[in-house]
C-alpha cells in the first residue's frame, strides 16, 4: 500500500505539472494569462473530465489513499504562495489615486457582498443544506466579493494598462479590495470557528490583532535588521542557511494562526506582508523560491481544487439554475457595482465598463477563499462547483471584454 501511495504521488505530480504549463501556453497564445490554463488545467485532470470519461486511468493515478499526503501538500504550497503574495503586496497603491479608488473598492464590496448575503440564505433553503445558514450566507458574501490582485496585475501587463490612470485607479481599487478581502474572510473563518461564541469569538479577534502588532512591531525589524547582514556578506543573495531560517519563520507564522483558530494561510501572507517594503530582501526570496513554487506547487493546488470539483454533483436542472444565479450575482455585484461606481467617478462609459471588468476578475483568489469554505465544512460540492465555475468564468471573461 507504501508502495501504491508513493506511485500515485508521484503520478498526480507528473500529471499536473506538464499539462499545467500545456495548457498554460495554450491559453497564452489565445491571449489569456498562463494561470488560466493552468486553472482549466487542474479542472480537466479532475472527476469532472478525466475521471468521467477515463475512470480507470483516474482512479489508478489519484488513488484515495494519497488524499491526505495531496492535501498537506497543496496547504503547504498555498503557505508558501500566501507568503509570495504578500510579499508582493504594494501598500503604495493604498495611498495612490485615494478617493476614485475608495469609491470603487467599496461599491465593489458591498454591492456583491449584500448579493451574496441574501442569495446565501435563499440558496441554504431552496436547496434544503445542512448547517447554519448565517455561516453559509456569510461565506457566499465574501466568495462574491473577492478580486484576484495577482492575476489582475499580470493581465494588465500583458494588455499595457499597467502605466495608464484607468490602470493605476483599477491596481488601487483592487489592492483595497484584497486587503478588504483577506480581512473579512478572516474574520468569517473566526465566526465559524468560534461556533458564534462571543466570548471564543473575542479571543480570536484579540489574539490575531496581538499578532499582527507582534509581527509590525518585533519581528518586522528584526528581520530587517538580520536581513540587511547576510545580503551584506553574500552580495545581495540570500545563502541556504538564511533561506532555511526564512522559511522556518514562516512556519511558525502559519502554525500560529492556525493554532489562533483561522487558517495557516493567514501566518504565510502576514509573514510576507511585513517586508514588502525591502527590495533587495524581496529580490532574493523571490530568485531562490518563486519559480519552484509556481511551477511545483501552484499546479498541485490548481490539480487538488480540480479533484475536488465534480459535474456529476450537478445532478439536476434546478442547481444548473442556482449555479446561473450565483454567477449572474457575481457579475452584477462586482463588475456591475464597480461599472457604476467608476461612472460616479467621472469615468467614460467604456472605461468605467473595463475598470468594472478587471475588478470582476476572481481567479486564483477565489479558489483559495473556495477550498476554505469546503474545509470549514459550510460549502457542498454542488455549491463547490458553482463556485469554481464562477471564478473560471469571471477570470476568462476579462480579456475578451
Amino acid at each position: 500500500r507504501r508502495h501504491t501511495r508513493y506511485i500515485s504521488v508521484t503520478g498526480v505530480q507528473t500529471c499536473s505539472l506538464p499539462i499545467s504549463r500545456i495548457f498554460g501556453n495554450i491559453f497564452r497564445r489565445f491571449g489569456q494569462p498562463m494561470v488560466c490554463g493552468e486553472i482549466a488545467a487542474g479542472l480537466i485532470l479532475g472527476p469532472s473530465v478525466v475521471g468521467r470519461f477515463f475512470p480507470g486511468a483516474f482512479h489508478s493515478i489519484f488513488d484515495p489513499a494519497v488524499g491526505p499526503v495531496f492535501s498537506i501538500m497543496s496547504q503547504l504550497g498555498l503557505i508558501f504562495l500566501m507568503f509570495l503574495i504578500g510579499l508582493e503586496f504594494d501598500f503604495g497603491h493604498l495611498k495612490e489615486n485615494r478617493s476614485a479608488a475608495f469609491t470603487i473598492s467599496g461599491t465593489g464590496i458591498v454591492f456583491p457582498f449584500s448579493l451574496g448575503l441574501g442569495l446565501g440564505y435563499y440558496l441554504h433553503s431552496a436547496m434544503g443544506l445542512e448547517g447554519s445558514p448565517l455561516s453559509f450566507s456569510l461565506f457566499m458574501a465574501t466568495a462574491m466579493s473577492i478580486t484576484a490582485l495577482p492575476i489582475l496585475g499580470r493581465i494588465m501587463i500583458e494588455l499595457n494598462l499597467n502605466r495608464t490612470r484607468l490602470g493605476a485607479v483599477t491596481i488601487s481599487a483592487a489592492a483595497m479590495d484584497d486587503a478588504s478581502g483577506w480581512i473579512i474572510l478572516a474574520l468569517i473563518t473566526a465566526l465559524v470557528r468560534s461556533t458564534f461564541d462571543p466570548g471564543r469569538l473575542a479571543i480570536m479577534v484579540i489574539s490575531v490583532l496581538a499578532y499582527a502588532a507582534i509581527m509590525m512591531l518585533v519581528v518586522r525589524p528584526a528581520i530587517i535588521k538580520w536581513s540587511t547582514g547576510v545580503l551584506e556578506r553574500n552580495n545581495g543573495t540570500l545563502s541556504l542557511g538564511a533561506m532555511a531560517t526564512l522559511i522556518i519563520g514562516l512556519l511558525i507564522s502559519a502554525a500560529i494562526t492556525n493554532i489562533i483558530g483561522i487558517f495557516s494561510i493567514f501566518g504565510g501572507f502576514l509573514f510576507g506582508a511585513i517586508i514588502f517594503d525591502q527590495e533587495e530582501l524581496r529580490e532574493a526570496i523571490n530568485n531562490r523560491l518563486r519559480d519552484f513554487i509556481t511551477t511545483f506547487f501552484l499546479p498541485i493546488f490548481f490539480t487538488y481544487t480540480g479533484l475536488r470539483t465534480d459535474i456529476g454533483s450537478m445532478t439536476s436542472l434546478t442547481l444548473w439554475g442556482f449555479g446561473a444565479m450565483v454567477l449572474g450575482a457575481a457579475i452584477l455585484g462586482k463588475m456591475g457595482g464597480c461599472t457604476i461606481a467608476a461612472r460616479l467617478c467621472g469615468m467614460r462609459r467604456n472605461d468605467a465598463l473595463m475598470v468594472g471588468t478587471m475588478m470582476n476578475t476572481r481567479a486564483l483568489m477565489e479558489l483559495i477563499v473556495i477550498n476554505i469554505g469546503y474545509d470549514l465544512g459550510i460549502v457542498p460540492k454542488s455549491v463547490f462547483f458553482m463556485l469554481v465555475f464562477m471564478a473560471v468564468f469571471t477570470t476568462y471573461m476579462t480579456v475578451p471584454i
